[in-house]
């Protein structure tokens, strides 16, 4: 291994890859950042003006590092050749198929970056799983370079992202730790502490984490699973507010007030998405079934029972508001990213309340200021020939002879929208669904609405 690093080599081009390494590029100007992937129009988007990915931040600093030490390319055997430091960052999806099918990750896409290295790497490299893996994926990669011809010995890193989409540029910014496991011999503790050099150009020494392989493997899930956990807890809790009277947002502050709890991730809403909350806990589930813990396995699962069952909720009582019969009604959607912030509709509630209402027969008007028409009608699984969902470009193009208005994502544009406009615009009795919590109530019930929202008292 080289005793400096001076080139990076990352394979895979998508949420965690490319925004990672442009942070690293800006703060480490000298070393050369190849960022790879197959897949040639994701990596044509990374080089053109409209990146693949909106991210607040991210833009500038791809447009301030690309060309001087930032790089994307398809060419990922040579930049594994140049590379000290190989990022494995591609995609571990839940299986679909086979032992362990819809709870286990599904490894192929890490197998093969790990052949490619193993058949191209001319000489001992640093290997770093940045993608979400199971515990002891490490053993896997290292099964694979011992089977190759070469017999260079990789030291095998795990180096796991935190990022939460949406404010991803200022966790990589300043970040609460930086976890870097690896094996406790010799080779292994020089491997950490070369990567931990470069996290410590911009980060403190003490927030970077050294551990062995897996503890840093399993605290990945753990802390996916702990934050998902506490977002289906505040939602059991608003059903029961929305029954009693309570407000679930009052609830939540007086109990965020208890420093052993804190306040974060205890904001009530249709529920949690994005790819890494639903896999992870899957995974997790998956190794406590696996090592003979079926009540650890269930508990885990209960969480994302109480998420489906909040989406499912929520929609009903749309359905319900208006006699157990929306066809041929008109509906505004107002977001469906699965949150703010991003153009990410992975695991998205959207999808899952917008299919629950065209299976009763409404009509969508759906707007969304950053997920693209396309990515909208695949997750419908729809296309724009069903008269049945209408994407708009701007949100005032959804009310017109609409009958409700429902928010799916926390954009901050929607609380700035002229309801007043919107009452005229619609049919009567107009009714918001606010899936996020963020409209004011009264000011929309004295406008005329009708509002449900989540864990409060109905606004009639």
């Amino acid at each position: 291994m080289a005793s400096k690093i001076h080139k990076i080599c990352c394979v895979g081009a998508g949420y965690v890859g490319g925004p990672t390494m442009a942070m690293i590029a800006n703060k480490c100007p000298d070393i050369r950042i190849d960022v790879v992937d197959i897949n040639e129009k994701r990596i044509a988007e990374w080089n053109s003006e409209i990146l693949p990915i909106y991210e607040p931040g991210l833009s500038d600093l791809v447009a301030e590092a690309r060309g001087r030490n930032l790089f994307f390319s398809t060419e990922t055997e040579r930049a594994i050749r140049e590379a000290d430091i190989i990022f494995i960052s591609v995609n571990t999806p839940t299986k679909t198929y086979g032992q362990g099918a819809h709870r286990a990750a599904d490894l192929r896409y890490v197998e093969s970056v790990s052949r490619t290295i193993a058949e191209n790497a001319e000489e001992p490299k640093i290997v770093v799983e940045k993608s979400t893996i199971p515990v002891r994926t490490a053993e896997a990669i290292r099964a694979v370079f011992d089977a190759s011809e070469t017999q260079h010995h990789h030291e095998v890193l795990s180096n796991p992202e935190f990022l939460a989409e949406g404010t991803a540029i200022s966790d990589l910014e300043s970040p609460d730790r930086i976890l870097i496991g690896g094996e406790q011999t010799p080779g292994g503790l020089e491997a950490i502490n070369q990567l931990a050099d470069i996290y410590n150009r911009w980060i403190p020494e003490e927030r970077i984490i050294k551990t062995n392989l897996w503890s840093s493997e399993l605290s990945k899930l753990v802390a996916n699973a702990f934050l998902a956990q506490r977002v289906s807890s505040i939602n059991s809790i608003s059903a029961l507010c929305e029954k009693t009277g309570a407000d679930v947002d009052e609830v939540a502050k007086a109990i965020g007030a208890d420093s052993r709890i804190g306040p974060k991730f205890l904001n009530a809403s249709i529920g949690f998405g994005g790819s890494c909350f639903e896999k992870d806990i899957l995974n997790l589930v998956y190794l406590c079934e696996h090592f003979g813990l079926p009540e650890a396995a269930q508990y885990w699962e209960s969480v994302l029972q109480m998420n489906d069952w909040q989406k499912q909720r929520f929609a009903d009582q749309i359905v319900d508001s208006f006699f157990n019969t929306i066809t041929d009604k008109v509906i505004s959607i107002l977001g469906f990213a699965f949150k703010k912030d991003t153009n990410d509709t992975r695991k998205s509630p959207a999808i899952d309340v917008c299919k629950r209402l065209l299976e009763e027969k409404a009509t969508l008007l759906i707007y969304d200021p950053k997920v693209e028409p396309t990515k909208i009608y695949d997750a419908l699984e729809t296309d724009e020939e069903n008269s049945n969902v209408v994407i708009c470009s701007d949100p005032n193009q959804t009310f017109e002879k609409a009958q409700a208005i429902v928010v799916l994502t926390e954009w901050d544009e929607f609380k700035d929208i002229d309801y007043e406009a919107a009452h005229q615009a619609m049919q009567k009795p107009a009714w918001i669904f606010d899936g996020r919590n963020v409209l004011d109530h009264k000011k929309l019930t004295g406008i005329g609405f009708k509002v449900r929202s989540i864990g409060k008292p109905n606004e009639a």
